[in-house]
């Protein structure tokens, strides 16, 4: 499959790299308002590929697309000083609202994986400017935040993470939902596994793993200025499910018509993903206080998708 990447700052190129890597794609296109930096970061991926796979990687412009069966959107602008959120989301609306028509003339069956921030909003508005059904507009959603809470689980439980089952809801951001209710570890219910592993899930235990999940981004961002590796590795997987049909499971965020009484919201959930997008959506078993959590973090994606101006 033909994948392309516009927007090749280090969300779109890392992105590229785990996908070349991979094998996920045939083919991978890179486009961004700088030609020059697109063409650098395709020909430093190629020159990776002869390691790993047999991935074609090079830049391109938006006829290139043609054929395509995904695209990821990492393109945006960066706040401007004493700008507010809502100033911020109106221009990227503008950015998208150029980026989507010229993807879908050029690709108009392929399947937009959206990556740029805040991802949520940005789904709900790429959903609402490109028309198509919000099972193919995706956004990354929480698959960073579940991957993170996954590996620290694992972390304190002494397994491997890909044993660890448990999702984090609602937005990518303040308001996420970490479902301990639902959690679990080696198909065994996560307190139960605990128990028997000595390793009590206590209430400073929650916290600790809650603060690592929702402060991961502040602590990397102070370190060295963005995420980007996890990010892309996740972007890569989610495409690599579509692209081979897989049916996975993955906590993406697409436009739902309707979750914890609050409607037409973008916001993530655990979805099965294949070809044609996502097929299903599910929900896992909450207590009172994770259902009001979902709908208080749903209620604020949806005030903040209504207020940007398209």
């Amino acid at each position: 499959m033909k994948i392309g990447v516009v927007g090749t700052g280090q969300v779109g190129s890392a992105t590229a790299y785990a996908m070349a890597l991979t094998g996920t794609a045939t083919e991978i296109i890179l486009l961004d308002h700088d030609p020059a930096l697109a063409r650098a970061q395709a020909e430093d991926i190629a020159h990776a590929v002869p390691f790993a796979s047999a991935t074609r990687v090079a830049a391109g412009d938006w006829r290139d697309l043609a054929g395509a069966g995904i695209v990821i959107i990492a393109a945006g602008v960066p706040q401007e000083p004493g700008e507010t959120r809502l100033d911020l989301l109106g221009r990227n609306a503008e950015v998208f609202r150029a980026v989507i028509t010229r993807i879908l003339d050029a690709a108009p069956d392929a399947i937009l994986l959206v990556a740029s921030n805040p991802v949520d909003v940005m789904t709900q508005v790429a959903t609402r400017l490109s028309g198509l059904p919000p099972a193919r507009v995706i956004g990354s959603g929480t698959i960073l935040d579940t991957a993170r809470f996954r590996w620290l689980l694992g972390q304190y439980l002494g397994i491997a993470p890909q044993s660890v089952h448990a999702y984090v809801l609602g937005e990518h951001g303040d308001s996420e939902v970490l479902a301990w209710s639902s959690a679990r570890a080696g198909g065994v219910a996560l307190a139960s596994f605990a128990a028997q592993v000595g390793a009590p899930i206590t209430a400073a235990v929650r916290e600790t793993i809650d603060a690592g999940v929702r402060r991961a981004a502040y602590t990397i961002i102070e370190g060295k200025g963005a995420t980007w590796y996890g990010i892309g590795a996740g972007l890569a997987r989610v495409a690599s499910a579509i692209a081979r049909d897989e049916r996975a499971v993955f906590s993406v965020s697409i436009a739902t018509p309707e979750i914890e009484g609050v409607t037409d919201v973008a916001l993530s959930v655990p979805r099965v993903v294949g070809r044609a997008g996502v097929l299903a959506d599910l929900l896992p078993e909450l207590d009172p206080a994770e259902h009001a959590a979902l709908r208080a973090s749903a209620e604020l994606l949806r005030d903040l998708a209504d207020g940007v101006p398209l």
